[in-house]
């Protein structure tokens, strides 16, 4: 009965390490960064899937009315959906044709945001300004001894 309490007690102690571990893991802002990134990025999907759909129809039309998820041929009994995967090659495409634009469109926002900071110098620190103010005293002392 001892040898179970024992354990118990080390079960309940690890547990309560684990989720303070947890907690201390979800509290980091990568999880929270990751967690808002796949929300937009859910939002960003149904968008290229609308746009997708829009653009797969006008090529079917262009085509002769062709609709690729419907494409298909037979074996025997089977049925080979070839349409589902070529509908599927199209998402992946516009996708990261997407994805390409929004991005170099904030690399071209962060270059215009670089540009525009104001470069100031870097500050002296102060026992070098202090050493410069020396140096310009000794050289007027020697330009006055002459």
């Amino acid at each position: 009965m001892k040898k179970i309490k024992e354990n118990v007690e080390k079960l309940n102690n690890e547990s309560k390490g684990f989720i303070k571990e947890f907690k201390t893991f979800i509290a980091r802002g990568n999880v929270m960064d990751l967690a808002v990134g796949v929300i937009i990025g859910s939002a960003f999907s149904k968008i290229v899937t609308s746009f997708t759909t829009i653009l797969t129809s006008l090529i079917g039309l262009v085509l002769g009315g062709i609709n690729f998820a419907g494409l298909s041929f037979t074996v025997k009994d089977a049925t080979i959906n070839y349409g589902e995967f070529i509908q599927a090659i199209f998402d992946f495409l516009i996708t990261a044709f997407c994805i390409f634009l929004l991005i170099k469109v904030i690399n071209k926002i962060m270059r215009k945001e670089k540009k525009e900071e104001p470069k100031t110098p870097p500050k002296k620190a102060d026992d070098v300004i202090l050493l410069e103010e020396i140096r310009d005293l000794l050289k007027e002392n020697n330009t006055k001894k002459k």
